[in-house]
């Protein structure tokens, strides 16, 4: 029953790493910007449920959304003072911009909650609950599918609403959608917005199933990135299926492998999809945001 529980682990975290790598596609598909910064957002939701639940003694779903309320509005703050003056210059200028932020943000939560690790209050240590021979937690549940409706929604926005489809023309020809009206500043600060929140969510999903720590976006953040490259960038099916297909690697991996080198597998598996297979599986040649 090893490699049942191990899958298991696998897509609890595939469900995390999603909803980082949904985001990064987003801002990828309508700036064509990797924001290596998008894991610290995750990082800065998720001590914004600590202050809430912990500090404040409110129970963890509130602060949960003002996790996602926090992460909306540091996407826009981001874009506008970080990412918008430099918009016009060399992508190289863009990355290095994204790295300053990442460093910045980390920096400013370890000056004011110290670089100690933290954890939410949940209570007793949960047992666990077995389930066809594997071992499942009632947050880890809830974890899985919390993320899974986030991507519904996620589904619905692009889909289904208004400023969805604005943001899927931008991506697709910012200088068309700009001739028949829309207002691409606003739609570019929309997905940050939309995209942060997303990473906020799993920060705070990420912390409830660890620790609270100023770095502990990093390795998320890189495995998100390595997600889409899986997946294909511009895609979020791709985004999706390359989260899960990095979180069950790695976790069924260390079977085979020392647990020490669980990290290393995502990078194995990104450097092979550089080489190899530089559009991902659900690669395409045309820029844009595919849904």
């Amino acid at each position: 029953m090893v490699l049942e529980q191990l899958a298991v682990n696998g897509i609890i975290a595939g469900s995390e790493y999603a909803l980082l790598a949904i985001g990064l596609t987003l801002i990828y598909g309508i700036l064509r910007l990797i924001h290596f910064a998008h894991g610290e957002v995750a990082m800065v939701g998720a001590y914004s449920a600590f202050v809430v639940s912990v500090v404040f003694g409110l129970p963890l779903i509130a602060g949960f959304f003002v996790a996602i309320a926090a992460g909306a509005l540091l996407g826009i703050a981001v874009n506008r003072i970080a990412f918008r003056p430099v918009r016009k210059q060399h992508i190289l200028i863009g990355l290095i911009t994204a790295i300053a932020v990442s460093i910045l943000l980390q920096n400013a939560i370890a000056l004011f909650f110290g670089n100690d690790i933290k954890t939410y209050n949940l209570g007793a240590v949960e047992k666990g609950i077995e389930v066809f021979g594997f071992i499942i937690t009632k947050t880890q549940i809830v974890i899985v599918f919390t993320a899974v409706a986030l991507m519904l929604l996620t589904w619905a926005f692009i889909k289904k609403t208004k400023i969805g489809q604005q943001v899927r023309a931008v991506a697709d020809n910012r200088e068309l959608a700009e001739s028949i009206g829309i207002d691409s500043e606003k739609v570019i600060a929309c997905t940050f917005a939309f995209g942060s929140a997303l990473a906020a969510a799993g920060g705070v999903l990420i912390a409830a199933e660890t620790n609270l720590a100023p770095m502990m976006g990093l390795m998320p953040n890189i495995k998100a990135f390595a997600a889409i490259i899986v997946g294909g960038i511009g895609s979020i099916p791709g985004a999706i299926f390359g989260s899960y297909f990095i979180g069950l690697a790695e976790n069924i991996g260390i079977w085979f492998l020392p647990s020490g080198y669980k990290d290393a597998i995502a990078f194995f598996i990104l450097v092979i999809f550089l080489l190899f297979m530089p559009t991902g599986i659900f690669g395409k040649k045309k820029e844009g945001i595919e849904q």
